[in-house]
């Protein structure tokens, strides 16, 4: 895959990354750059992900500011004699004092709890310091909160006859709110509640006080805490009025005219394969034999955008939310109801919008033609994965012969993906079963098989060849568009992983991007032989760049796709809304949508997935901790999967539950070399990652999400 930048192999600096992008912008204080101009003019190896992280810091730091188009421009640090004043971000400890992390010093300013003023965890401040010339950890005071991370916060409210305060469920947030007991809201003491702080308070001792704007309920109780996750994510519970209205006043009209500007799939066997679970279905395939033998494979998705008219009040709620948030008992839906499960909804036995690729295999199952357009289909069935996995294991059953043909065809789709250098990162998917109440009653990890592979590989190819279609089209001119891009790994990651594997018997050949996804392919296959190197596919995982929205096509790393967009999931994600109306446009003839627009879309499309991955990686681990505590005494096999000062992570090996064993609970004390392995003081004994260990549950603390274990000889 081509990329559209140079990079530098193993290149040598004198000065760290920030200083160099700083340096950059001190050169050229006028200049407004984006990160991808910076790898260019510095002749950079970092990925885009890489120096947005830094521009990132710089920015916390107040010595680059944001233009809002992607692109930064100088600010200054200033200087007066013995102190240096300072912008950074405050990371507060459980004890109540912080260090204001700030890009351009080599080490963290200690702040101690009387020097915060009302600063709390995540605000961005000004602070005040004195340089220590040894290098050792400066010491500051905060002088002013320069922006707030947030104002709203979720705890417990507690109610006495002349007060009330609100204790935050952010261990980090260490000071109470006070809320006048006229401003409770009428929630009952011991109640979950989100608290709007209306005045901050200077000084150590002094609380901020604030009103309670919602009343969640009991605290403990499950819907409380899977609403308190979304909520603290940033995700309104609830539409507006106003959107409530739009969507009830919409309806599905099969008109003569809508018709005529649609091809007519209603007849063609269609039908749609989804979790049993599953109430909103967004795409749908079909199959039909051509005279001449070929056959042509219909992707359709739910036309969305036929009902969602843009900067309506549902279009600009959708955009805000960018995407549903699937927690484990529940979905947040991007768009209300009455569009995701009905109107926009590829129920079976009824007529639907759709937007469609077609593609045409020939007898060698090669594609021979395809077609993009608005169609109205018919879903003659609608298979759970598990349904349509029996057929295809048995041959038997609700349209066999399609479901046979079609798997074939994935299959080859698949092969030549990975021929091509697409990495094979499979993680494992953890499930629960609930009982009536949301109790975890049992958690495992999910199998992917061959119906959920086929309908990947059908949705994958339609996102590709859709992003193909409008990257050729541009004619000498690009079209700004949505793509879904993934750019090379960073190679200091990848080469801190690859040290690693070699310690657990496992070298890596990273010398090239190919060479790292085939090492990383063979690692996986190798993984299934040898179960100490399972525990390395997660950290495999954590070396590559994060998929992102953006205009700028620089290709899928690890899809191995030069042309990459999402196309089939309109129900649920912004970016393909705004794929299908600039695609739709498109189909004649070239239509340049607004690239300053498009950027910034895509800027907060990206940063709300990233909150919605957060909010269920968040429920899944109060769902495991959730399950652990009817389970404490009990031991489990497990493998080490992280470890820090306090001690080592272990993750249970059949339902990936997750605990920590703190080194103080062993019989000597411990110290870590590099992030992988840690070392016993008095007698050298080593515990590594990926190490197999036996555990005993001893304690879980739902509020904090904790699991304490014990090792057992």
């Amino acid at each position: 895959m081509v990329k559209k930048k140079t990079r530098r192999k193993g290149s040598k600096r004198t000065l760290s990354l920030n200083d160099q992008i700083f340096k950059l912008f001190k050169r050229s204080p006028k200049k407004r750059l984006n990160a991808r101009q910076i790898i260019k003019k510095l002749k950079l190896s970092e990925n885009v992900d890489a120096v947005n992280a830094h521009l990132d810091k710089l920015k916390k730091n107040g010595q680059i500011t944001q233009l809002g188009n992607g692109k930064y421009k100088l600010l200054k640090v200033t200087k007066d004699k013995k102190m240096i004043t300072a912008e950074g971000r405050v990371d507060m400890t459980r004890r109540g004092s912080a260090y204001i992390i700030c890009d351009g010093l080599e080490s963290d300013i200690f702040v101690a709890p009387k020097n915060l003023g009302s600063a709390f965890h995540g605000d961005i401040v000004r602070v005040q310091f004195i340089a220590k010339p040894d290098r050792s950890r400066h010491s500051g005071k905060v002088l002013e909160v320069l922006e707030r991370a947030a104002d709203s916060f979720i705890g417990t409210l507690h109610l006495s006859p002349k007060f009330a305060f609100v204790v935050v469920s952010d261990e980090r947030i260490p000071v109470d709110i006070f809320v006048p007991t006229s401003k409770t809201k009428e929630a009952k003491n011991g109640e979950k509640v989100i608290v709007k702080v209306t005045q901050w308070h200077d000084g150590k001792g002094k609380s901020p006080s604030g009103i309670i704007t919602t009343v969640l309920g009991e605290a403990g109780s499950n819907e409380i805490e899977m609403k308190s996750i979304l909520i603290q994510n940033g995700f309104n519970l609830e539409f507006p009025d106003a959107v409530m209205e739009e969507a009830k006043a919409l309806k599905m009209k099969v008109t003569e005219k809508e018709l005529a500007r649609r091809r007519d799939f209603r007849e063609i066997t269609t039908f749609t394969i989804d979790p049993e679970t599953a109430k909103d279905f967004d795409d749908a395939l079909s199959i039909q034999y051509l005279e001449n033998g070929n056959c042509e494979i219909g992707v359709h998705i739910a036309d969305v955008t036929h009902f969602l008219a843009e900067n309506s009040a549902l279009d600009k709620e959708a955009y805000k939310r960018s995407t549903s948030v699937y927690l484990v008992d529940r979905c947040l839906p991007m768009l209300p109801e009455r569009l995701s499960n009905d109107l926009c909804s590829l129920n079976p036995q009824e007529e639907k919008f759709c937007f469609s690729a077609v593609f045409t295999f020939d007898k060698n199952k090669a594609i021979v033609d395809r077609w993009f357009g608005k169609t109205i289909i018919f879903s003659d069935r609608r298979f759970t994965y598990e349904e349509a996995q029996t057929v295809i294991e048995t041959g038997e059953g609700d349209y066999a012969a399609e479901l046979k043909k079609m798997n074939q065809l994935a299959y080859k789709l698949r092969k030549a993906k990975f021929k091509n250098g697409a990495i094979n990162f499979d993680a494992p998917e953890v499930k629960f079963k609930l009982d009536d109440e949301g109790k975890p009653i049992d958690v495992y990890v999910k199998e992917r098989k061959d119906a959920h592979l086929l309908v990947e590989d059908f949705m994958l190819l339609a996102n590709r060849e859709v992003a193909t279609y409008m990257y050729k089209k541009k004619e000498g001119q690009e079209i700004p568009f949505v793509y879904r891009v993934h750019d090379l790994p960073e190679p200091e990651k990848v080469a801190d992983f690859a040290l690693f594997a070699a310690e657990l018997g496992y070298p890596l050949k990273i010398d090239t991007p190919k060479q790292i996804a085939k090492s990383f392919n063979q690692l996986v296959k190798a993984a299934e032989e040898r179960e100490e190197l399972k525990m390395l596919l997660p950290l495999a995982i954590r070396t590559m760049s994060k998929a992102t929205y953006q205009p700028e096509n620089i290709g899928h790393y690890g899809l191995a796709f030069d042309n990459y967009t999402h196309f089939t999931s309109p129900i649920r994600r912004y970016s393909d809304v705004l794929v299908h109306r600039i695609l739709y446009k498109n189909l004649e003839k070239p239509n340049r949508t607004n690239l300053a627009d498009l950027e910034m879309q895509c800027v907060h499309i990206s940063k709300m997935e990233r909150k919605a991955m957060e909010a269920e990686r968040e429920s899944i681990k109060y769902k495991q901790t959730e399950y652990l505590k009817d389970q404490v005494g009990a031991e489990f096999e497990g493998v080490i999967s992280g470890m820090i000062e306090r001690g080592l992570f272990v993750q249970i090996t059949q339902n990936s539950c997750e605990g920590m064993v703190t080194f103080d609970r062993l019989e000597e004390s411990f110290y870590l070399e590099g992030r992988f392995k840690a070392i016993g003081k008095r007698t050298g004994k080593i515990f590594k990652m990926g190490d197999t260990v036996k555990v005993k549950v001893l304690e879980v603390d739902m509020e904090r999400k904790r699991v304490e274990m014990d090792l057992v000889e």
